[in-house]
């Protein structure tokens, strides 16, 4: 069947009544409209759960993964919840459908001491050092995805009152703390870089690249693995693994997991809570290392 005009509706939804960005729109648009290819029904109204469950079937034993099933059925979910709660005589087929589970691996981290040798490099000198310091101390410092980074405007730099407006995914806003080494790198660049890099058409975004536009993201991750692989840093470093050690690093040395949750803009607790996991690796790693009957001395 051709792509319904309630799931075009549905879409415009998420855009303009829930703020979502346009690139969740596409993510939905591509799951829905592969439903619809595979889909028998003549309306969404004659779509029953066990259409739903047939379609996640055919597609598990074409090879899809679960975490890509799993974006399939949350778009289904969405979309049938919306419909049913447009018209009260409307079913919701998909009220049960059951969401895939899907292993969550830890994060990937870099230790507290690979930070230390990453700060500690020495950086280019001028306006882009300026800048490339600034970024990975904000980065590592505030938790930031690199999307809010590379959209951090001057107007939401509170440098004095010691924090950062940020606009995080699905356009919400929160204020996250920028304090010590963090907060005099980017004091520095703001004052000494950020003056040499400004062009007639510059906007208003912090970080600008030579030319004095919005540095992009893609920049950004080549920035952060030339730096990494200066610093002799061998693991995977790019810039939400500072996000990740962002936040390790708070939970081993004693942060709040609630707090570390508003820093970093989850909605759900439980987003946060994979951290926990990687702690519990390190706690376990120290008993077996040092505990005298944990059977794992040399």
């Amino acid at each position: 069947m051709d792509f319904p005009k309630e799931a075009d509706a549905f879409l415009d939804h998420l855009v303009v009544e829930r703020g979502l960005s346009a690139n969740y729109r596409k993510i939905n648009h591509r799951a829905l409209a592969r439903f619809f290819r595979w889909c028998r029904a003549a309306d969404v109204s004659r779509v029953t759960a066990e259409d739903l469950r047939d379609f996640l079937g055919a597609e598990r034993r074409m090879g899809r993964r679960a975490t890509g099933l799993r974006i399939l059925a949350i778009a289904l979910r969405r979309f049938f919840g919306w419909l049913a709660a447009q018209r009260a005589d409307r079913s919701n087929p998909a009220e049960f459908l059951e969401l895939p589970k899907i292993d969550r691996t830890l994060p990937e981290t870099l230790t507290q001491p690979d930070m230390s040798r990453i700060m500690e490099a020495p950086f280019a000198a001028g306006a882009l050092g300026l800048r490339d310091r600034a970024i990975m101390e904000v980065l590592y410092g505030c938790g930031l995805r690199v999307s809010e980074l590379t959209g951090l405007r001057l107007e939401n730099v509170m440098i004095e009152e010691g924090s950062l407006r940020v606009i995080g995914k699905g356009n919400k806003e929160r204020v996250v703390p920028i304090a010590g080494i963090a907060a005099q790198a980017l004091a520095r660049y703001l004052s000494e870089g950020r003056p040499g890099l400004v062009r007639a058409r510059t906007g208003g975004e912090v970080f600008l690249n030579r030319h004095g536009s919005k540095l992009t993201t893609a920049r950004v991750w080549g920035i952060v693995k030339t730096i990494a692989a200066a610093a002799g840093i061998e693991k995977r470093a790019y810039p939400h693994a500072l996000r990740h050690s962002f936040a390790t690093h708070l939970l081993e040395n004693g942060a709040d997991l609630r707090a570390i949750q508003e820093m970093l803009g989850h909605a759900d607790i439980s987003t946060t809570q994979i951290y926990t996991h990687t702690d519990e690796r390190r706690i376990k790693a120290t008993h077996w290392k040092f505990h005298p009957r944990s059977g794992k001395q040399s």
